[in-house]
């Protein structure tokens, strides 16, 4: 073993183990959430082996981190920018925290400190109108469930369908999501407003306290799943209670919002 390998392993080795006391897994859940051998994870916590890139992959994913993160000697990395630049200790997390996004998400987090900077400069930005400057539009068509409700129920049209203008730049990638739907009501204010367009992943179950789209007696409904209801964030609305008297079954999980400007 060469001692650049040695070191490589335990750079890999203790990456890991703050990933996962951050996370606040232990060894067992890694295993099973990832399908991961005991004995593999163990070996690469006390740095024996060193994973191959799918599991880099895998376990960067799972983390939500950029791989070079699990593989590269953070303390170094930091150690030798902190020497050529005197930086503020924001300016730092901001740095940080723009590494760790995908290309898309770095787009948005430019556009918003050039309309803070302008803001600061006493100038007034139309976003709308810079913003296109980055990315052409992309046209999207709305599949089922076509509306849900975020106020008292919206009764599901059979043949809902319309075409609304994107930005590529600002909507999920194409796995991510199974369709979308347009929001009608104000319950779910103000993380959801009237008129928003969900992106929706189909699935049968969504976890408490996510939001998802719900059936209800035949009307669809965007709420926050809890144990015993659906949940309006809007206090002026009432909640969905869970009762075998109502026909109520899942059709997915809200996974993103695109609001309009």
């Amino acid at each position: 073993m060469t001692q650049q390998n040695a070191k490589n392993k335990e750079i890999f080795s203790k990456n890991l183990a703050y990933y996962m006391n951050k996370k606040g897994v232990d060894r067992n859940t890694l295993c099973a959430d990832l399908d991961l051998k005991y004995t593999t994870v163990r070996d690469w916590l006390k740095g024996i082996t060193y994973p191959r890139i799918g599991k880099i992959e895998l376990l960067a994913n799972y983390f939500n981190i950029n791989k070079s993160d699990l593989i590269e000697d953070k303390t170094e990395k930091n150690n030798s920018i902190s020497s050529k630049i005197n930086f503020d200790p924001r300016q730092a997390i901001l740095l940080s925290n723009y590494n760790k996004l995908n290309d898309n998400r770095k787009d948005k987090l430019v556009r918003i400190s050039e309309k803070l900077l302008a803001e600061e400069d006493g100038k007034v930005v139309d976003i709308c109108e810079k913003r296109a400057k980055y990315k052409t539009r992309k046209r999207v068509s709305l599949p089922a469930p076509g509306k849900v409700s975020a106020g008292t129920g919206y009764w599901q049209e059979d043949d809902y369908d319309t075409m609304v203008d994107f930005y590529e730049d600002e909507i999920p990638d194409e796995n991510e999501y199974d369709t979308i739907a347009i929001v009608v009501g104000h319950s779910m204010e103000p993380k959801i407003k009237n008129g928003d367009f969900l992106f929706i992943k189909l699935k049968n179950q969504v976890d408490l306290n996510k939001i998802g789209i719900f059936k209800v007696d035949g009307e669809n409904y965007v709420k926050k799943l809890k144990s015993d209801r659906l949940e309006s964030l809007n206090k002026d609305y009432d909640d969905i209670q869970l009762s075998e008297e109502n026909d109520i079954r899942t059709i997915g999980e809200v996974v993103d919002v695109y609001r309009e400007c």
